[in-house]
């Protein structure tokens, strides 16, 4: 099978769309539309988002844009396992992370009947007939389920058409390793996991997918935020808490190192990001315009090798990055 995210060119990088469905603080639906709109002008094709967002609003806000976009000229991934059940009206809000109304609750169901319906429920809100990618998401706790299944039921579906790749996201490592071994994946999503500050990916999954010809997928490639900006500052975040005071120190470090060579924090680490062989694309989230034109620039002054070289020095990067680094697969000058 010929790689999904590469095939039609998904552009720079994916967006990520779970500010879309009001992750943390309620965007309007101008602004949402706005910063699809800047997403589109940079020459983003790619877009990932999934039910869990915003309780289907992500998805219904994305299928509203790509409405006046032709189908082939770009590619839609989104998720199954937590299927939506509708509960009465109420002054609830959601408890997930989304300002939204709790209008519906998550069920988890990873069956065969609960994934077709899942999905049948996402085109119905983005308004397609097909998606391009399909992730299983976070099975951690059904993975038997998931493997026989939720990956058979995806697997019917793409032979009629309506599904392109079948995948699995999550940060769980050691899921997608059991799902690569079990499933016969296309593809699979790292969270966080091959990263300036967490290689874990490239202990197993990464060369597993890499022998066995799986696609992986890199996104959360800042870390929920403390290599986001130049100089991490003391409440930056990592893995959605407040960063504990070495792995802070050590982001500072390499952000000092990035400044002496001309470059940013994040500008190292979406290069790094999309560094390894492995890796087929990256997808970066963004909640207003200016976001994803900052996330944009962030290609155009690619880091030198002698950061690189630099930051290996100092103990701030491994022996095995630093070569695939060094051989060409980040960094142009």
């Amino acid at each position: 099978m010929a790689r999904p995210l590469t095939a039609l060119g998904a552009g720079p990088f994916g967006l990520g769309c779970a500010p879309l469905g009001n992750l943390f603080r309620a965007m309007s639906d101008e602004d949402a539309e706005a910063t699809l709109e800047a997403a589109w002008a940079a020459g983003v094709r790619w877009f990932d988002t999934a039910p869990h967002y915003g309780l289907g609003l992500s998805e219904r806000r994305l299928g509203s844009f790509l409405r006046g976009k032709p189908r082939d000229e770009y590619l839609l991934s989104t998720k199954v396992g937590r299927r939506l059940e509708p509960l009465p009206l109420s002054d609830v809000r959601d408890d997930e992370g989304f300002e939204v109304p709790a209008s519906h609750r998550r069920i988890w169901d990873f069956s065969a009947e609960g994934v077709e319906k899942t999905l049948a429920g996402s085109m119905d809100r983005l308004g397609v007939e097909r998606v391009d990618i399909v992730l299983l998401h976070d099975p951690s706790d059904h993975l038997d389920r998931a493997v026989s299944e939720a990956v058979p039921a995806l697997r019917r579906l793409q032979h009629q058409g309506i599904v392109g790749a079948v995948g699995a996201g999550t940060r769980d490592l050691d899921a997608l390793e059991h799902l690569i071994d079990s499933a016969d994946l296309d593809l699979v999503m790292t969270a966080g996991r091959y990263t300036l500050l967490d290689q874990s990916a490239d202990d197993r999954l990464l060369p597993a997918c890499a022998t066995k010809g799986v696609t992986a997928v890199n996104v959360g490639v800042f870390n929920s935020g403390i290599l986001a900006t130049n100089t991490p500052p003391e409440s930056a975040t990592f893995e959605y808490a407040r960063a504990d005071p070495l792995l802070l120190a050590r982001a500072r470090a390499i952000a000092a190192i990035c400044q002496r060579h001309g470059t940013t924090l994040p500008a190292a680490a979406l290069a790094f990001a999309a560094a390894h062989p492995a890796i087929g694309a990256i997808a970066i989230g963004a909640a207003s315009p200016e976001e994803v034109r900052a996330d944009n620039a962030l290609h155009d002054d690619p880091p030198s090798r002698t950061l690189w070289l630099d930051l290996a020095a100092e103990g701030l990067l491994g022996a095995a990055a630093l070569r695939r680094l060094i051989e060409g697969h980040a960094g142009a000058r």
